[in-house]
């Protein structure tokens, strides 16, 4: 029960995004459009379950004092790997993303999965936890590049559904992604509330 309680967590209770409030910097930058988005959520999904991996694998034998150092040592090496990764096989996208894949080195959602939970716990259910919150982000950033792009730039994925005239240009600046975030979390807590 426990194994999926740690994968479930990140999808909705815990969403990164839409309930913790934490990873906005790459949400608010790159979720215009859908493939940016899907991007973003792949390198981020590499760099948090393989490093809830490693820092599993190594919390026994990683002194208490220097945890946070280390940490970020293991993330960034993962993080340059997406980056190297990326920009051999997608340049046009590694180019759209720009900083925002080094940042990820900084991103609270990896550094508070490896200090909060795969330091404290085992390495299945660790990698099962990056697996759900990557989930997770991934949900939450492609839901708002969907309706950012859609009515920002009237199409999805690059498809143009209507006239762009009618489009409203705020939903692709960040303002829309802060408009979309607040509806989401908005619909979000209206479920919850007819659950219980």
């Amino acid at each position: 029960m426990t194994l999926w309680k740690d994968f479930n967590q990140g999808l909705i209770k815990e969403n990164p995004v839409l309930r913790l409030m934490i990873g906005l910097c790459p949400t608010l930058a790159v979720s215009n459009t859908v493939i940016n988005a899907l991007g973003m959520s792949a390198a981020t999904a590499f760099v948090i379950i393989c490093s809830n991996i490693v820092v599993a694998l190594l919390r026994k034998i990683v002194p208490d004092e220097i945890r946070i150092p280390i940490f970020i040592i293991i993330i960034s090496t993962f993080v340059t790997i997406a980056d190297y990764i990326m920009q051999a096989f997608t340049p046009d996208l590694h180019h759209a993303l720009g900083v925002f894949i080094p940042l990820i080195v900084v991103n609270c959602i990896i550094l508070g999965r490896a200090e909060a939970f795969a330091y404290k716990n085992p390495v299945l259910n660790s990698a099962l936890d990056g697996i759900g919150m990557s989930l997770g982000f991934a949900l939450a950033l492609g839901s708002i590049a969907v309706v950012r792009e859609f009515l920002g730039a009237g199409s999805i994925l690059g498809i143009t559904l209507y006239n762009t005239a009618f489009a409203a240009t705020i939903m692709v600046l960040p303002p829309g992604a802060f408009i979309t975030i607040g509806f989401l979390m908005a619909f979000l807590n209206k479920m919850e509330n007819k659950v219980q």
